[in-house]
């Protein structure tokens, strides 16, 4: 198996990479939350063993069950010293599909010449003091890499601060078929979390034969001397905006957190190498609101979506809508500008007239589905929609097409899913019914798997940014549809 296989957001998964919630969550304080990118504190402890435990569960059963199968009452009678998810300690399940970012930097620190220019570099990004980074120095390797990620040093004291958005795995970078395009933050509370990534998947020795196939953008111009009010030319972007939608389109977010030079640089790339020959540009309004596209819209199934009501053609149709509120409806600038450009041709793009348009156009063309359902954020009923959206109910992680992973508060989002015919299970459920034996993962269709959530969503992301897939099943697709939506779409 390679060990980069992306064509689409819905094949079975089949390798992952995460990262279990660190102590630097619980050192984040209120007056910074903010500037690390956290809308509230959260409580460490009901994140790990009440929450984000059972991610780690059920992506076990899914993609490694040797390791958690017949094993569950052993692993949870261990849960008072967490041993089991302490990537440092040697009960670690160090599975080789659900692949746990700590050890991966743990077993990179190992050696000592990279252990030396990473110390160098985090302290020089962070201002430490010389005798910090001595300090570092006389760390091993996994108590170094506890300290780079949360920031605490072996005496518990705080020396330089965390990093807790690296849960956020999605956003470190993204795999393109075989490749891995690793991202370039907007914001300063990601810069370490791009270093230490870089470190990763150019070092560890499980990524040694991929390094031709890793994609770095790179700032043309010298960023120091662009005008901020040219920041759209400043090279940033996050992979909560690149979608691997099917094998032959790449759907890239220009947003808060990835600017247009970004994208219009990598659509470059991936054409050049043939990649894909067709990119689908989303450009979203730059608000902490919407953040990434993964944030308004996921896919569920071939033919299933779910998004943000707001930015669906529904808006428009609506009957008590007069003419002249239409129209400034339309010309909104939190409306979604979509483009479609294409290898063969690129400079001339295709434009779409809504986000709902290119759903279905990938529904449709891609996929050779006739019909396709959209179910929106909160049922699409106001004030609904934005609270659900805002605690990413469009933000899901399919583990299989039809299987994905919601967070139990969004009760609007997930009752429009049981109304379009899947059914609703909660995640407790689901691991002791996998255990037992009265359901298997093959028995698993349609499926909306409800994950407690009280915690993990005050930290804005779902369980789409708390994954990076490096390896998904390959779907059959459409191959032979060359529909001419220039003619044909006025959608």
């Amino acid at each position: 198996m390679s060990l980069f296989n992306i064509h689409s957001e819905i094949g079975q998964l089949e390798k992952i990479l995460i990262h279990s919630p660190d102590n630097g969550l619980g050192k984040v304080v209120p007056s910074k939350a903010q500037d690390w990118l956290f809308e509230d504190i959260v409580h460490l402890e009901t994140i790990r063993r009440h929450e984000y435990d059972h991610y780690v569960k059920l992506l076990l059963y899914f993609l490694d069950p040797t390791k958690i199968k017949g094993k569950l009452s052993e692993i949870d009678d261990h849960v008072a010293n967490r041993v089991f998810y302490q990537p440092a300690h040697q009960s670690f399940h160090r599975s080789e599909n659900v692949i746990e970012l700590q050890w991966l930097l743990a077993e990179v620190l190992e050696n000592n010449l990279l252990s030396s220019q990473i110390i160098a570099a985090v302290c020089a990004l962070e201002g430490c003091t010389h005798f910090t980074q001595e300090l570092l120095q006389t760390y091993t390797a996994s108590e170094l890499a506890s300290c780079l990620l949360s920031g605490t040093g072996n005496d518990k004291s705080v020396l330089f601060a965390p990093i807790p958005n690296f849960i956020f795995t999605r956003d470190i970078g993204i795999v393109i078929k075989d490749h891995i395009v690793l991202n370039k933050p907007a914001k300063i509370a990601r810069h370490r979390e791009a270093l230490l990534a870089k470190y990763i998947f150019f070092y560890h020795p499980i990524f040694s034969k991929y390094k031709n196939n890793i994609i770095e953008l790179h700032q043309n111009r010298p960023a120091f001397l662009i005008p901020d009010e040219n920041s759209e030319s400043i090279i940033t972007l996050e992979g909560g905006d690149i979608m691997m939608i099917s094998s032959e389109h790449l759907v890239i977010g220009i947003s808060e957190r990835t600017s247009a030079a970004a994208a219009a640089q990598l659509a470059e790339i991936v054409f050049e190498k043939g990649l894909v020959s067709k990119v689908s540009m989303v450009k979203i309004p730059k608000k902490r609101d919407y953040m990434h596209i993964d944030t308004i819209f996921t896919q569920v199934k071939r033919d299933v979506w779910v998004m943000m009501g707001l930015f669906s053609e529904q808006m428009n149709n609506q009957k008590n809508i007069n003419t002249i509120e239409k129209s400034l409806i339309e010309k909104r600038e939190d409306n979604v500008v979509v483009m479609q450009f294409m290898k063969n041709n690129p400079s001339n793009p295709i434009h779409l007239s809504s986000l709902e348009a290119l759903l279905r156009d990938i529904s449709i063309t891609d996929f050779g589905c006739k019909e396709i359902q959209i179910i929106f954020s909160g049922n699409n009923e106001y004030p609904f929609s934005a609270r659900e959206q805002w605690t990413d109910s469009c933000n899901l992680l399919a583990i299989k097409e039809g299987v994905v992973l919601s967070y139990d508060r969004n009760e609007k989002t997930n009752a429009a899913f049981e109304h379009a015919g899947f059914k609703l299970i909660d995640v407790e459920t689901l691991i002791n019914d996998l255990e037992n034996g009265s359901t298997s993962i093959d028995d698993i269709q349609n499926t909306v798997i409800l994950m407690p959530s009280a915690e993990l969503s005050r930290a804005r992301g779902g369980f789409h940014c708390m994954s990076m897939p490096l390896n998904r099943s390959q779907m059959s697709e459409v191959r032979n549809q060359t529909l001419d939506f220039r003619d044909q779409r006025s959608v």
